[in-house]
């Protein structure tokens, strides 16, 4: 199996754990406080919005990637979503892993 669909099956599974975050002012404010991991950005959203969330990871050491499209981060959650951050360490850790295998 690829990593990037292991990679979506376990933002699936992250869900049903209830240890995802999700939509722009959430996400932020879980950016500001430290309490969140790991940030999944997708690929097909505005300029502005990569930007703002690429700046924001950045300034406060916090993990992103923007390999996924809004179908497939959306199809793995099973709500429409954008931005999802990722408030556990442990799978944050394994999102890590599997990234940098691709």
């Amino acid at each position: 199996m690829k990593n990037k669909q292991k990679i979506l099956q376990l933002l699936g599974l992250a869900r049903r754990a209830s240890k995802l975050t999700t939509g722009d002012e959430n996400v932020l404010k879980k950016i500001r406080t430290k309490k969140t991991y790991f940030v999944f950005v997708a690929s097909d959203c505005s300029d502005a919005t990569l930007k703002k969330y690429t700046d924001k990871c950045q300034s406060y050491q916090i993990t992103m990637d923007n390999s996924f499209t809004q179908a497939e981060l959306s199809s793995a959650i099973g709500m429409q979503r954008k931005i999802i951050a990722v408030d556990d360490s442990g799978f944050s850790r394994k999102f890590t892993i599997l990234l940098e295998r691709e």
